[in-house]
């Protein structure tokens, strides 16, 4: 049994913080129900007012959203500057789009391809939900397990 008196609990964000920290942010992982089973991507997004896109080619993002239109997308962050991270998901419908409006120019830029091609879908998120967490990291020496070196670089 593990002693958890000492666990800080994490902070419950509201729906106001959960966009601001999605904003700061543009990469996230896709979760999606393709073939019967989940499947996850990593995306990089745009916060559209209260939804999110993202770009994708033809595939099985593209077929999944096509075949069953809900999804959920998670971003996070962990600065260990600052002993923070976070967490939100968002939880809703999506559905292939067109960005229009005077966000356009610059939702097309923030969307570049990562491969360069092929990404001629643009895909919206409404999301019936959106939850967070903020969590305190603590230091690793109070940690239970080793750390490798790869995980170490990563708090450096």
């Amino acid at each position: 049994m593990t002693d958890n008196t000492n666990v800080p609990a994490p902070e419950i964000l509201d729906a106001e913080e959960c966009w601001a920290l999605l904003s700061q942010t543009g990469v996230g992982r896709l979760a999606v129900i393709a073939d019967g089973h989940p499947d996850v991507f990593p995306v990089n997004y745009k916060v559209d007012g209260q939804s999110l896109v993202f770009r994708t080619g033809s595939g099985t993002k593209q077929q999944a959203i096509q075949s069953d239109a809900v999804v959920a997308l998670e971003a996070d962050a962990v600065s260990s500057q600052f002993g923070l991270a976070w967490s939100v998901v968002i939880k809703g419908k999506a559905q292939e789009t067109t960005p229009t409006g005077p966000d356009l120019d610059e939702i097309r830029r923030a969307l570049f391809p990562w491969q360069g091609v092929g990404q001629e879908h643009f895909i919206r998120i409404t999301p019936e939900s959106i939850t967070g967490r903020r969590f305190t990291v603590s230091a690793p020496l109070l940690w239970q397990t080793p750390l490798d070196d790869a995980t170490r670089a990563g708090f450096e």
